[in-house]
């Protein structure tokens, strides 16, 4: 093969990655601006813009469960140019009750995980609980009237209330809202009960105590609030749901495009900017993991949340 030709393939292979870092970049998110996932979003893309050179620009899609940046995302060319970041409930909670026109597991590929938003159980700090123990026995003084909010029915927040309701033998009745700020301001002001949200949200509440944290809702304490036991410490290990923020793109991305898209994240999710940023803001970090973990731990979270909402008969309108 002569130099030319060498050259010429040479270029031609090189070719792929060239044209997606020498383009601006679109990134895709199923939330209004200043929410949790924006939050994430506009720190993980100024790394990306400063790494790459080139603009990553952040276009908020929110409604419809998420279904409105997903098709757009399907929407859009295959060529890596736009990305979606989103929280896995959009991928493996939503979809079970409002059935989408596509298949979250099929159509969309998990690239990296970049931030953990943690559940925690929080009440009103006048409420007589200091731990879950003393929270279900106080509920337990009010049969029938007890209640818990939710952002949204068919989430993690509801899904997370239905089973502890269960399983502590409650009969608390299931107050929604549209989105965490609303629900909470309930339950400060002693109108509900309890709510499992994420920490990204609760956690300034908590600080100034205005809420009061009983329970941790993942595998482990988390370091921002480390004195707060998890649910399994507590006896309910079933209760154990943490929200994770990641990069997808459309399955039909070649997979040369997507490993360096995956390379990329995962550049600019490791800076100490990044990191302390996301901390600042209440998330906790993720264990690193490759697209094919991803993709195994979205499909187990699916078809658990999919038993969930079988089991509970959870619909939108719930």
């Amino acid at each position: 093969m002569c130099a030319a030709a060498a050259a010429a393939m040479s270029m031609g292979l090189a070719s792929p990655a060239w044209s997606w870092t020498g383009k601006p970049v679109k990134l895709l998110v199923p939330a209004p601006a200043g929410g949790a996932m924006d939050i994430v979003a506009r720190s993980l893309a100024d790394q990306m813009a400063a790494s790459l050179g080139q603009p990553v620009m952040v276009d908020n899609k929110p409604g419809a469960g998420g279904q409105i940046a997903m098709q757009a995302l399907l929407a859009a060319p295959a060529d890596g140019q736009t990305l979606m970041l989103t929280a896995n409930n959009v991928i493996t909670e939503i979809p079970h009750v409002m059935k989408p026109a596509f298949d979250p597991l099929k159509d969309f590929r998990p690239l990296a995980t970049v931030a953990k938003n943690t559940m925690v159980l929080v009440t009103n700090p006048a409420l007589p609980a200091k731990d879950i123990k003393e929270l279900i026995a106080f509920l337990k003084t009010k049969p029938g009237t007890g209640s818990f909010a939710t952002y949204s029915a068919g989430t993690v927040s509801h899904y997370a209330g239905m089973i502890f309701n269960q399983k502590a033998g409650l009969d608390l009745q299931h107050v929604p809202f549209a989105g965490s700020p609303p629900a909470l301001v309930q339950v400060m002001g002693g109108q509900i009960d309890i709510m499992f949200d994420g920490l990204s949200t609760s956690l300034p509440q908590v600080r100034s105590g205005k809420l009061h944290a009983v329970g941790v809702a993942s595998g482990a304490r988390t370091p921002l609030l480390p004195n707060v036991p998890t649910f399994a410490e507590q006896g309910y290990p079933e209760i154990d749901f943490t929200n994770w923020f990641g990069v997808y793109v459309a399955s039909g991305v070649p997979g040369a495009a997507a490993d360096q898209i995956a390379a990329e994240v995962r550049k600019a999710a490791a800076t100490v900017k990044f990191k302390d940023r996301i901390l600042a803001a209440g998330f906790d970090g993720t264990v690193e993991e490759t697209p094919a973990q991803l993709a195994a731990l979205l499909k187990a979270d699916y078809e658990r949340n999919g038993a969930i909402v079988k089991a509970f008969g959870i619909k939108l309108n719930q």
